[in-house]
């Protein structure tokens, strides 16, 4: 074991902590897998297996690119996040051996699914299990204004719109860009708040008939008033709330711009819990600035982690900014870690993996 390392205090797996560069010698015959971060309460699950060579990035932080480059050689199967890039720069060094990429993470835009596909890679994520754990938190906090500072209570200070429906406002619309599982575990919790007509976008693939019938079940099951597909142009005019729930990518870099943002409500709030690339932080800052739209709530902004104070939606009073949280239970980052680590020993050894890319 090279000079810096330390053992694994679990029988089993050898594991390597480095915080340098890893020697290259590994025990013949036993695959050896690469973690880009300690996985927390679920490790022990790798750390026992007799049958691997474990190799862990030691640091509570993003892992070092050239610390990957460099410890990936001969590996079998890597567990990634979303900050490492597995593209042909990251095969290059893997090597032919390499049989599975599998990310703690629903999103997979930093793996590049034709590089693992000309190389005979499989990838694992983790979808479903962060179903339970979103929440409309983002919202909830924006429609009020959280502190008092300075200010004498008038009628009116401290307000922000209402989720359910009032005298003056009898429909409530909740608009969703992407309409998956978190979306419709969202609008499951909205409806206690008296939402009654929820819009959403979807892909043009998917199969009419069967979206009829799901939508007509949800439609009923949730007393809506009205469930539909519609465009992005309607969604944004029509909605009181609009939650960004699409898959990041080229596809979506950018779907809420300023364009979008214009068409929606003077009293409407964004809320994007997906990803940061949707969303244009300049103009949506621009939009708020200037009021074309009452407040907005983001668990991912482009550019993170690196959103300082002056980053121009730190400074605009109705934009609550969380960092990246919006997953963050304990059962749901259980659940994440232990999937990919199925995912990856099924890869490793040819068998089932749980949630696998095709």
């Amino acid at each position: 074991m090279s000079a810096g390392s330390l053992t694994s205090p679990h029988p089993g797996a050898r594991l390597t902590l480095v915080s340098a560069h890893l020697s290259d010698a590994t025990t013949p015959n036993k695959p050896k897998v690469v973690v880009c971060r300690h996985l927390g309460p679920a490790m022990p699950q790798l750390e026992r297996r007799t049958d691997i060579d474990l190799v862990c990035w030691p640091e509570d932080r993003f892992c070092d690119r050239a610390w990957l480059l460099h410890n990936v050689k001969g590996a079998t199967g890597v567990i990634v996040l979303l900050g490492d890039a597995v593209n042909e720069e990251f095969m290059a060094a893997a090597g032919q051996q390499l049989k599975v990429v599998s990310t703690m993470s629903v999103g997979y835009e930093h793996i590049d699914l034709q590089a693992t596909a000309r190389h005979g890679v499989r990838v694992g994520y983790t979808p479903d299990v962060l179903t339970e754990a979103g929440k409309p938190s983002d919202v909830l906090a924006i429609t009020s204004q959280l502190c008092w500072g300075n200010l004498a209570w008038s009628p009116f200070k401290l307000c922000g719109p209402q989720l359910s429906t009032t005298l003056s406002s009898p429909k409530r619309t909740v608009g969703f860009l992407g309409f998956g599982r978190i979306a419709q575990a969202t609008l499951a919790r909205l409806v206690g708040f008296g939402i009654t007509h929820a819009l959403y976008t979807g892909s043009p693939s998917s199969n009419a008939q069967s979206v009829s019938a799901r939508d007509a079940e949800l439609q009923t099951r949730y007393r809506l008033q009205g469930l539909e597909r519609v465009d992005a142009d309607r969604l944004a005019q029509e909605s009181d709330v609009v939650f960004v729930l699409t898959p990041g990518g080229k596809e979506t870099y950018h779907l809420v711009g300023e364009a979008f943002l214009r068409k929606m409500k003077p009293l409407s709030i964004l809320v994007n819990t997906s990803r940061g690339s949707v969303v244009d932080s300049d103009a949506l800052a621009k939009a708020l600035h200037e009021k074309w739209i009452w407040g907005a709530g983001l668990d991912v902004v482009e550019g993170e982690p690196f959103i300082g104070g002056d980053h121009p939606l730190v400074k605009e009073p109705r934009c609550v900014i969380l960092p990246h949280v919006g997953s963050a239970t304990t059962e749901t980052r259980l659940d994440m870690a232990t999937r990919a680590i199925d995912n990856v020993i099924g890869g490793i050894f040819g068998g089932e993996m749980p949630s696998e890319l095709k």
